[in-house]
């Protein structure tokens, strides 16, 4: 990854394809994760969360719109953006928005998320 935007990019795309496999290369081993209903400090945590939201919502699409860089440093940056998500919750079909932050950090040559924190909308 060149820079932090190519890494956000892949980020979603490894998160659209529902295999936690292709999202756990592009976390910090110290990430801290902020949702709405749960705080995760781990890969580990996160991978519990990410399977458990795919399974309730089937054939899930993240997207991130509106993305401000706030920070665009050489080895640290921060995105703030705007979220949707579609997909099938109980068989019909669901959707939502909300906002949220993602810090990434440079280390050893490579972008890492090193928090995400999402939120509904106010």
């Amino acid at each position: 990854m060149d820079n932090a935007a190519l890494a956000l990019a892949q980020y979603v795309t490894a998160t659209n394809r529902h295999d936690f496999d292709a999202v756990e290369p592009l976390l910090a081993a110290d990430c801290v994760y902020f949702f709405g209903d749960a705080t995760c400090r781990t890969p580990a945590e996160v991978r519990i969360y990410f399977e458990s939201t795919w399974r309730q919502i089937v054939d899930e699409v993240y997207e991130v719109h509106d993305i401000e860089w706030v920070q665009d440093a050489p080895d640290a940056a921060t995105a703030v953006f705007r979220y949707t998500w579609r997909g099938l919750w109980d068989g019909r079909e669901a959707s939502g928005e909300g906002r949220g932050t993602n810090v990434l950090e440079r280390r050893d040559g490579r972008w890492l998320i090193v928090h995400e924190h999402l939120s509904r909308m106010p």
